[in-house]
């Protein structure tokens, strides 16, 4: 069942590329005490950790812990090649950061015309990838990434913080802003509590797990106090990416004494943002006209098992919703892994985006922004967020996205 929907088996036909291959290069290391080699490295950085295989398990195998471990162990034991570290090490110092990224961003506009340079030397593809794949203009700070108390406009009947993230309000400010919006006029008081930041996923799949575990803490802090100041119905996360990995922070920091409780209430609050609206009876909205594709992310779908909710609100909300071929196939995005698998990445954005269009849609949605650059790269359909798209349907403005294309 797992090589069938493993993207990176189904694109290489490796059976070392495949979950089954992975566990047991996984199972030979770690049982035998062996450092990784470069063979194990090889295949456990081509895994995107989409966690399809864990879906289709019958056996219900922990694919994903296993992998975590494995991540760990490399870092720990390997010593990788010169520019393979280096490359890690700026992401790792680059993109949890906003202020970094954005400026890194801005600088990208100046090396992009180097892009095709880089790509002649195998060691440089990355940073050819990350030129490709950096916005042409970068939005400024959004007032709604700031620490504030968004009150309710109508009648209140919930609290809850939102994460505002680190790459996201960067690329897409718009979608913090929608979720605000929405969530308050629905009658939600919204917090953006004073020190949350990166929930850590970036680091966390590199196998960085100090530096994980203390991102992890960090935000387990602030929304305990917030938590402990006038309660929380939950966490709300815009990007599914992270969603997953907070909703993980219960397991990740079960040995610690001191926050195991306390994480374990966090990740029991995190939800979708797409989870929590469906628990707010949104009514019907009248009908748009317009046909959604709906990109099912993996860390949504796989990571978080939330495959309903987002396109009952959609259609809910006056959309038609269609669902591409393939939906359980990942579109190569998965974190950095554009950026350092550019290759098979670039294989499976042509093969998604074929299916997306497929559909024939006027609108691509989708709750990850990694999916949404990925996938927008590749395709002139404008690509949205879902809560963009619901806010719109419920009285909020027109998502910016849709100006791409005339008639929308």
């Amino acid at each position: 069942f797992c090589t069938a929907t493993c993207p990176t088996y189904v694109t290489l036909g490796n059976e070392l590329d495949s979950p089954r291959g992975r566990i047991y290069l996984i199972k030979d290391m770690l049982e035998n005490g062996r450092a990784a080699d470069e063979q194990i490295v090889t295949h456990i950085d081509r895994c995107l950790s989409c966690l399809a295989c864990t879906t289709t398990c019958p056996s219900g195998v922990d694919y994903m812990h296993l992998v975590d471990h494995a991540r760990i162990h490399i870092e720990k034991t390997y010593r990788r090649p010169l520019m393979n570290r280096l490359t890690r090490n700026m992401l790792a110092m680059v993109l949890p950061y906003p202020g970094r990224f954005r400026l890194a961003l801005k600088l990208a506009a100046l090396g992009r015309p180097f892009a095709g340079i880089f790509d002649q030397v195998k060691s440089l593809k990355p940073m050819a990838a990350m030129l490709r794949l950096a916005p042409s203009k970068v939005a400024p700070p959004s007032d709604f990434a700031r620490p504030a108390i968004h009150a309710a406009s109508a009648a209140r009947r919930g609290r809850v913080a939102i994460l505002t993230g680190c790459a996201q309000p960067v690329l897409d400010p718009g979608i913090n802003e929608a979720a605000i919006s929405l969530l308050t006029r629905l009658g939600i008081e919204v917090i953006v509590p004073q020190g949350e930041g990166c929930c850590g996923a970036l680091v966390h799949h590199m196998g960085r797990e100090e530096q994980a575990l203390e991102s992890a803490r960090r935000n387990v802090d602030v929304w305990t106090r917030a938590i402990e100041a006038g309660g929380l119905d939950a966490i709300i996360v815009t990007t599914s990416g992270c969603g997953t990995t907070i909703k993980d922070y219960g397991h990740m920091l079960r040995l610690d004494p001191a926050y195991a409780e306390k994480a374990a209430r966090v990740s029991s609050l995190a939800k979708d943002v797409t989870e929590y609206l469906s628990t707010l009876d949104l009514p019907i909205a009248e009908t748009k006209g317009l046909t959604v594709a709906y990109h099912s992310a993996c860390s949504l779908q796989h990571g978080q098992k939330v495959t309903m909710a987002p396109k009952l609100l959609l259609k809910s909300a006056g959309f038609t919703v269609k669902d591409p071929p393939e939906g359980h196939l990942c579109c190569g995005s998965a974190g950095t892994y554009n950026i350092m698998q550019s290759e098979i990445s670039a294989k499976l954005k042509t093969r998604k985006v074929k299916n997306i269009e497929s559909t024939k849609p006027d609108i691509i949605s989708a709750g990850n922004i990694g999916c949404m650059t990925q996938i927008g790269s590749a395709t002139g359909i404008p690509v949205v967020h879902t809560v963009e798209l619901l806010n719109w349907a419920y009285g909020g403005p027109r998502p910016k996205a849709l100006d791409r294309r005339a008639g929308v």
